[in-house]
């Protein structure tokens, strides 16, 4: 097997296999090293061809860990790496898909022979994305391979069964998408109720069987037993509060703190996020500016990721359920609080005090995008695989703030709150300004032209109001593709946040905290990691000039940790 590993980012190598057995047995052989303490990884991101490695702080040299990786590769053909049979899961499908007479008129088969090749494959789930739960499964009989619909669908059904290219697949939930649907389903696909929320990971072996109905028992039982992945504030105070009735000893009490008056424009739950969850097809999502987060909580005197709230745009108020100490980083905001005793003025980036009853009014950021708001105690919400956080993209965690909704906090852990203020933060800009962020080109800088690479690079790409928590989408002039790839597909492969991806029209897309864990376009680099925070404030009609890093001169792999001074220092 011939190994390409190249850079993505400063803490991520993508292992190029050249193929999906050879990414499996790339996948098998580090997953083998890590369950045997070998190696030390943040993740690993199979797809299509390839694996992402992000975190292998032993192994930062390309060519040093191309060498490590055939090292294992070898020891497993020789037959040291352990040999596990995985059990084999059995997906009941009812064949009545819209798209079944499609299939069989590409194909050149009837609709039984479709039904019967597909029933007699045994697949193996060769890696996650798209959607938490979403399998692509490989294996399947080639004379099934077919292209996307030429339109997506807007909506397709929760259990929806479907093929794409060499790719068979199950929606684990209502969702747009393209593949052409040749069945239905009951099997849950995923279940916040069990251990294993995802019913298939990769390496998992799939079979599917095909009957003439199925009961919706199992499912209806299983959507009953899992907890809301999309819970109101106000709902997550309820759980919380039956909780602590029934377990007088959790640590975790829950106090109402603020009832919402008027949210903004998508006022979020956000604390570190859920890392490590690629296996399941969740990416780790969590706070969009993480100093600001970690700034936040010293200034109240909660730990540096205890959940809080992040405010992205528009005007936020909210009422003082109890008396609490609060504290504002990020997007500078006029902050205001009114009582009975009248209206005062609110520092930034400061501690400050909220009377009972007082409300907290808060103008729209100054410079920036968002504005972390921490509260003595933390935000109390349900965990959703370890987190509170809300993923845009996957729809996990609470829902955005409306107004009348209860926030809650915890208890204080002890800490001391700090007096000082932090002062101004240089990296926050407004419209017009120009923001200057390193990146380390790859992994797939060589499939663009000599011109584009230097255009990435010399001109200024202005950020368009159709940024969000997912990616900053940007508009210059067009980088092309070099002519040996003009035209040409790249199978899915793994992202990090900070990828700059180039889709066909040449305008790229920046992924941030909501990235999806794949993509099928190349990406021409990525932001360093110390940027990581920048490009979260960056709002609609900033302009933004990328610098080439040296990767052998970032120290580690990893995110900044801020410094405990009383002014950040510019990134």
């Amino acid at each position: 097997m011939t190994l390409d590993v190249r850079r993505a980012g400063d803490d991520a190598l993508l292992v190029d296999a050249g193929s999906l057995d050879g990414a499996l047995a790339v996948l098998g052989a580090l997953s083998d090293a890590v369950r045997l303490g070998q190696l030390s990884v943040t993740e690993l991101i199979p797809a299509a061809r390839t694996v992402l490695v992000r975190g292998a702080s032993e192994q930062t040299d390309p060519g040093a860990f191309r060498e490590y990786v055939a090292g294992l590769l070898a020891e497993r053909s020789a037959g040291s790496a352990q040999q596990m049979s995985p059990e084999v899961t059995t997906i009941d499908v009812v064949y009545t898909g819209q798209d079944l007479a499609a299939v069989a008129e590409l194909t050149g088969l009837s609709i039984d022979d479709v039904v019967e090749l597909h029933t007699a494959s045994r697949f193996t789930v060769a890696f996650t994305g798209f959607a938490p739960g979403f399998a692509y499964l490989s294996g399947g009989d080639q004379r099934l391979t077919v292209p996307r619909r030429s339109t997506p669908r807007p909506r397709i059904p929760a259990g929806s069964v479907g093929l794409a290219g060499e790719f068979s697949g199950v929606y684990p939930r209502q969702s747009p998408g393209g593949w052409q649907l040749i069945g239905h389903t009951e099997h849950p696909m995923w279940d916040l109720s069990r251990e294993q929320p995802a019913a298939l990971v990769p390496g998992a072996e799939v079979r599917f069987r095909a009957v003439r109905e199925q009961l919706n028992t199992a499912s209806a039982t299983a959507s009953a037993a899992a907890p809301n992945s999309t819970t109101t504030p106000t709902e997550a105070a309820t759980q919380a509060a039956a909780a602590q009735q029934a377990d007088p000893q959790l640590l975790a009490t829950n106090h109402p703190a603020l009832t919402v008056l008027n949210p903004g424009l998508q006022s979020l739950v956000q604390d570190e996020g859920r890392p490590g969850q690629g296996h399941l097809g969740v990416s780790a999502s969590g706070a969009a500016d993480r100093g600001a987060l970690a700034r936040a909580n010293r200034l109240v005197g909660n730990p540096a990721g205890a959940a809080a709230l992040e405010l992205r745009f528009g005007d936020f108020s909210a009422r003082a359920e109890t008396t609490l100490v609060a504290a504002l980083t990020g997007a500078p905001r006029k902050a205001t609080a009114r009582g009975p005793l009248g209206t005062r003025e609110l520092p930034f980036g400061a501690p400050f005090r909220l009377t009972e009853g007082e409300t907290l009014d808060l103008a729209a950021a100054e410079r920036g995008v968002v504005t972390t708001l921490a509260l003595r105690g933390g935000v109390v919400a349900p965990e959703v695989l370890g987190s509170v956080s809300r993923d845009t993209l996957a729809g996990l965690g609470p829902e955005a703030l409306a107004a009348g909704d209860l926030v809650s906090v915890g208890v204080g852990r002890g800490l001391q709150a700090v007096r000082e203020s932090l002062g101004d933060d240089p990296r926050l800009a407004a419209s017009g300004d120009l923001v200057t962020l390193g990146i380390v080109l790859g992994p797939r800088d060589d499939w663009f032209s000599r011109d584009s690479l230097e255009r990435l690079t010399t001109q200024e790409w202005l950020v368009t109001p159709r940024s969000d928590r997912v990616g900053v989408r940007l508009e210059g002039e067009a980088l092309e593709r070099s002519p040996q790839h003009e035209g040409l597909e790249l199978p899915s492969e793994g992202l990090v946040t900070g990828a700059i991806q180039v889709p066909p029209d040449g305008q790229p897309v920046l992924f941030h905290a909501d990235r999806p864990l794949t993509g099928g376009y190349p990406v021409i680099g990525v932001v360093r990691a110390a940027d990581l925070d920048s490009v979260a404030q960056l709002p609609p009609g900033v302009r933004v000039r990328f610098a080439l890093v040296d990767p052998a001169k970032i120290s580690g792999p990893g995110r900044p940790t801020p410094t405990p001074s009383t002014k950040e220092s510019s990134q």
